[in-house]
C-alpha cells in the first residue's frame, strides 16, 4: 500500500517552500514532515496530537496557510530580543535556579471569548522552549514562561501574530489605551447595529402587514432593497468581530462560540439577499440586525464587567509615581523613576508615594500600605526600618536608601503572583472549557438535523427555526461561568490582603478539613518582648536593665530587639552563639544569657541558683557578674491579637485546628492552651510535620498549612493548600499557594468563607448555563423561540452569569468588621 503521508520537500501542511535554514518538523504517522514556520508546525502538531492524521490523507486542498508576516513586522519583533528592551518587562530567574528561565506578561489584541484563550495557549505550548503559558480572559493578558536558550521572544510573538492576534509587552497605559479603543469600537458597532435594527424593523413591520394585505411586488421589492442597503453595513461592520474570530478559529481547526453565531448571521443575510434578488418568499434582514445588536450588547456588558473587575490590579500598577527626588552630594533633583538604581538616596515628602523598596536613613513617620497588604492602619517607621514601593508616607519627610527597583520590588512581585493566579485555571474551569467545545459541535450537528427535519415537515419554517437553534444555544454563559467568578474572587481577596498565587487555591480552600498552624511568626508575632525583670539580692531593677541594654546593643540576635536603647557604653563585647553575650560595663565584666553560661563567670553551678517560678513556660535569661547572679529577664513571643478569635471562628466553620511547632514542647503547650487548640505537638522536626500531614491525608483529610519558616517548606509542599505569612522567607513564600500580606489572621476566616461563596456562585453559574441551554435547545428546535428572542436569550444568559460573578468583587470583610473580630 502506498504511504498516505509521503515525505515532501515543501511544507507538508500548507505547501509553501520551506525557507533556507528553517528547521521545523512534525511527526505524522511515523514520518518527520517538514514545516515552513512555527505556525504550520503548531497547527500540524495540534492535528496530530488530537489523532486527526487522516485529515492529511483525505484532504483535497492544502491547508489554510498561517498568516504570513511582512519583513518589516519581523524586524520590529526582532527588537524584543534585545536585553535592554526586555529589561522593563521580562523577569529572569535567580542565579541559583535555571539560568535561562524567563517570564513576561503580554497584552493580547483580538481576544473575544474563552475559545481565543484556549487557542493561544494550545498553539504556544507546541513551541519548543515554552514551559508554561496562560491567558487571562478577563484582562486579555498572556503570562508566558520560556527557556531563552531554546526559543527567542520574537519567535513567540511571531507565532501569536500568525494565528491572528497581536501581542504587546504589558503596560498599564497600553492596557488603558486598548480598553478605551475596545470601548469606542463597541459603542460605534452598537450604534450602527442599533440604528440599522430600528430602521429595518420599521420596514419589516410594513412587509409583515403587507403580506396580509396583498402588497404589490414593486412596493415589497422596494422595502426589501432598502432593508438590504441598511443591513449591509451592520453585517460588514458591526458583525465583523464575530466573523473574524470564527475564521481564525476554523483556520486553526477549532470550534468556538463565534462559529454558530457567524453561521446564523451570514446564512440569514445570504438567504435574504437571494430572496431580494430573485423575488423569494421570505427575508430575514430584521433578524440579522437583531442578532448582531443583541449579541454585541451582551458582549459589551461583559467587557464593561471585566474592566470593572480588573480595576483593582490596575490601581496597583498605578501606585508608583513617574518621578522621584534624588539626593546627590547634598543636592536634590527630580529624576524619572526609571533612572533610580540600588544604593541611591531619595527624599519622600509627606503624602508622597514611595517609589522603590528601601531602608529609612533619616526621619520618623508612618506609611500607609493598605493597597499592598489590606492593613488599613498606618505603620510606624523609624531609621533602619524597611519601606516598600507603592506605600504612602503619611506624616513626615523620609530619606531612604533604595534596595530594590523596577521588576525586583515587592509591588512587582505581588503583581506577578496576582497575574499568575488569575491566569491559571483550576480543574472546574478546564472542565467547563471542554464541555463548551463539545457542546458547540453537538449544536452544529443538531442544527443540521433540525433543518432536515423541518424541511420535511414545514419547509417554510425550517430556515428561521435553524437560525434560532444556532443562536439560542451558543455556550457563552457556560464559558464565562467559571473564569469571571474566579477573577472577581481573586481580586477581592487581594484587596483583603490575601494574595492567591496558584489557581487551585480557591477550590482547595472549600475542601479542607484540617488546618495546621506553625507557632512562631504565625500564631505569634515572631518578635520577642521583655515581659518582666526580677532583680536578685541587693541589685535594683534600674541597674539590671541598664547593664543588659548596654550589652544587647552590640548584638544582632533577635533577642536583642527586646531590649531598649541606652547611652551606657559597653566594651570588649563578645557574643557566644547559643549561650549569651559577655562584655565590660563601667569597668566590670558581665554575662547575659543561659544560666549555666552566665554563672560560669562566678564559678557557680546553675543548680545552686534559685530560679523564678514557671521558668519552663517562657524564655528566661540571667544577668551575672564575677560575684554571682544579678537579675532574671523573662522574654516571650506574643500571640497575635486576633489569634484566639481566629481559632474559634475556624472551629465554627467545622475545621479541625492543630498546632505543630519546632519550639520547646512547654512553650507550644502554653500557646495551645491559651488558644483552645486541643491537638498540638512541640519540638516537631520538618520531617515529622510532613509525615504527620501525609498521615492525615491518607485518612482522607484535606489539609491547609499556615507557616512562615524555611523549615516549613516541606510541609507547605505536602499540604493540599498552603499559606505563607508575609514575614516569611522568600523561599517559603515561593513554595506557598497563597501569601497573607496583612498581619491579620482573621483574614484566613474571611478567605475560607469567600472561597465557599465562590464555589456556590460557580455552581449557580454552571447550573444556570446548562439549564438554560437544555431548556432553550428543544424549545428552539420545536419552533417556539423566534430569532429575535433567541438573540435576547443568549445575551441575557451571559449577562446573568457575569452579574452573578460580580457579587464576589466586594471585599469579604470591611474595616469595621475586622475591628470587631480583633476586639
Amino acid at each position: 500500500m502506498d504511504n498516505p503521508h509521503p515525505l515532501t520537500t515543501d511544507c507538508y501542511h500548507c505547501g509553501l517552500a520551506v525557507p533556507k535554514g528553517a528547521n521545523y518538523t512534525t511527526l505524522i504517522e511515523g514520518t518527520e514532515q517538514p514545516m515552513c514556520c512555527p505556525g504550520c508546525q503548531a497547527v500540524a502538531n495540534t492535528i496530530s496530537s488530537m489523532g486527526l492524521n487522516q485529515y492529511y490523507q483525505y484532504r483535497t486542498d492544502l491547508a489554510i496557510t498561517p498568516k504570513p508576516l511582512e519583513d518589516e513586522l519581523l524586524d520590529e519583533l526582532a527588537l524584543y530580543d534585545r536585553a535592554d528592551i526586555q529589561e522593563d518587562f521580562v523577569t529572569r530567574s535567580l542565579p541559583h535556579s535555571e539560568p535561562h528561565n524567563t517570564e513576561a506578561t503580554f497584552l493580547i489584541e483580538g481576544i473575544t471569548c474563552a475559545a481565543c484563550s484556549w487557542l493561544i495557549e494550545h498553539q504556544l505550548k507546541q513551541l519548543e522552549g515554552i514551559k508554561q503559558c496562560s491567558v487571562n480572559l478577563s484582562n486579555h493578558q498572556l503570562r508566558i514562561n520560556w527557556q531563552a536558550n531554546s526559543i527567542k521572544l520574537s519567535a513567540i510573538l511571531a507565532a501569536i501574530y500568525r494565528i491572528g492576534y497581536k501581542a504587546h509587552p504589558y503596560q498599564s497605559a497600553a492596557e488603558d489605551k486598548l480598553q478605551q479603543t475596545e470601548n469606542r469600537n463597541y459603542i460605534r458597532r452598537l450604534g450602527v447595529a442599533g440604528v440599522g435594527m430600528a430602521q429595518v424593523m420599521m420596514y419589516a413591520a410594513a412587509l409583515y402587514a403587507g403580506a396580509f394585505d396583498n402588497i404589490s411586488t414593486e412596493h415589497r421589492d422596494f422595502l426589501r432593497w432598502v432593508s438590504l442597503l441598511i443591513t449591509t453595513p451592520v453585517l460588514f461592520y458591526s458583525a465583523r468581530p464575530f466573523f473574524t474570530a470564527a475564521r481564525r478559529h476554523l483556520a486553526n481547526r477549532h470550534l468556538s462560540m463565534d462559529v454558530p453565531v457567524s453561521a446564523a448571521i451570514l446564512a440569514a443575510y445570504l438567504a435574504s439577499f437571494g430572496s431580494t434578488l430573485l423575488g423569494g418568499r421570505e427575508v430575514y434582514f430584521d433578524s440579522v440586525c437583531m442578532f448582531t445588536f443583541f449579541l454585541l450588547l451582551g458582549r459589551f456588558f461583559e467587557f464593561r464587567a471585566r474592566t470593572r473587575m480588573d480595576q483593582s490590579s490596575q490601581r496597583l500598577t498605578r501606585l508608583l509615581p513617574e518621578t522621584a527626588t534624588l539626593i546627590e552630594q547634598g543636592l536634590q533633583r527630580i529624576v524619572p523613576l526609571r533612572d533610580l538604581k540600588r544604593g541611591d538616596h531619595i527624599l519622600v515628602k509627606t503624602a508622597q508615594i514611595i517609589p522603590a523598596d528601601g531602608i529609612i536613613l533619616n526621619g520618623h513617620s508612618c506609611t500607609d500600605e493598605s493597597h499592598l497588604n489590606g492593613e488599613f492602619i498606618p505603620i510606624t517607621k523609624a531609621p533602619g526600618d524597611t519601606v516598600v514601593a507603592g506605600s504612602i508616607n503619611t506624616e513626615h519627610p523620609l530619606t531612604i536608601e533604595i534596595t530594590e527597583v523596577g521588576q525586583h520590588t515587592r509591588l512587582s512581585g505581588i503583581l506577578r503572583l496576582l497575574d499568575q493566579a488569575r491566569a491559571s485555571k483550576p480543574r472546574i474551569a478546564q472542565l467547563a472549557d471542554k464541555i463548551a467545545q463539545y457542546f458547540i459541535a453537538i449544536v452544529l450537528v443538531l442544527a443540521i438535523l433540525v433543518a432536515i427535519a423541518w424541511a420535511m415537515v414545514s419547509p417554510l419554517d425550517a430556515f428561521w427555526i435553524t437560525l434560532s437553534v444556532l443562536v439560542v444555544t451558543c455556550p457563552c454563559a457556560l464559558s464565562l461561568a467559571t473564569p469571571t467568578a474566579l477573577t472577581a474572587a481573586t481580586t477581592s481577596l487581594q484587596q483583603l490582603g490575601l494574595l492567591v498565587s496558584r489557581g487551585h487555591t480557591l477550590e482547595g480552600l472549600t475542601q479542607i478539613s484540617h488546618i495546621i498552624f506553625d507557632k512562631t511568626g504565625t500564631l505569634t508575632t515572631g518578635q520577642l518582648q521583655l515581659l518582666q525583670t526580677q532583680p536578685v539580692a541587693h541589685y535594683s531593677l534600674h541597674q539590671c536593665q541598664h547593664i543588659a541594654n548596654a550589652l544587647e546593643a552590640h548584638s544582632e540576635h533577635p533577642i536583642a530587639a527586646a531590649f531598649s536603647a541606652t547611652e551606657l557604653p559597653a566594651f570588649d563585647v563578645k557574643v557566644h552563639p547559643g549561650q549569651g553575650i559577655e562584655g565590660t560595663v563601667e569597668n566590670n565584666t558581665y554575662r547575659l544569657g543561659q544560666p549555666d553560661f552566665a554563672l560560669a563567670l562566678a564559678g557557680i553551678n546553675a543548680d545552686e541558683c534559685q530560679k523564678p517560678q514557671h521558668i519552663d513556660q517562657a524564655q528566661w535569661l540571667l544577668l551575672a557578674n564575677n560575684t554571682g547572679p544579678m537579675g532574671w529577664f523573662q522574654l516571650d513571643d506574643q500571640l497575635r491579637s486576633d489569634a484566639a478569635k481566629t481559632v474559634k471562628e475556624l472551629v465554627k466553620l467545622g475545621l479541625t485546628v492543630e498546632l505543630l511547632s519546632g519550639d520547646y514542647s512547654n512553650n507550644v503547650a502554653n500557646v495551645a492552651n491559651q488558644l483552645g487548640i486541643k491537638s498540638y505537638r512541640g519540638s516537631a522536626s520538618p520531617e515529622y510535620k510532613m509525615t504527620y500531614t501525609q498521615a492525615l491525608q491518607s485518612d482522607g483529610a484535606k489539609v491547609l498549612m499556615v507557616g512562615d519558616g524555611i523549615n516549613d517548606i516541606p510541609v507547605l509542599a505536602a499540604a493540599d493548600v498552603s499559606i505563607a505569612m508575609t514575614s516569611a522567607a522568600d523561599l517559603t513564600k515561593a513554595n506557598a499557594d497563597a501569601i497573607l500580606l496583612s498581619s491579620q489572621l482573621a483574614h484566613l476566616v474571611a478567605a475560607i468563607r469567600h472561597a465557599r461563596k465562590t464555589r456556590r456562585i460557580i455552581k449557580q453559574n454552571l447550573i444556570w448555563a446548562l439549564s438554560y441551554n437544555l431548556i432553550a435547545l428543544p424549545a428552539a428546535a420545536l419552533g417556539y423561540i423566534p430569532p429575535y428572542l433567541a438573540a435576547l436569550g443568549m445575551s441575557g444568559s451571559s449577562l446573568i452569569v457575569v452579574l452573578n460573578a460580580l457579587r464576589l468583587n466586594k471585599s469579604p470583610v470591611s474595616p469595621t468588621q475586622l475591628q470587631e473580630i480583633n476586639s
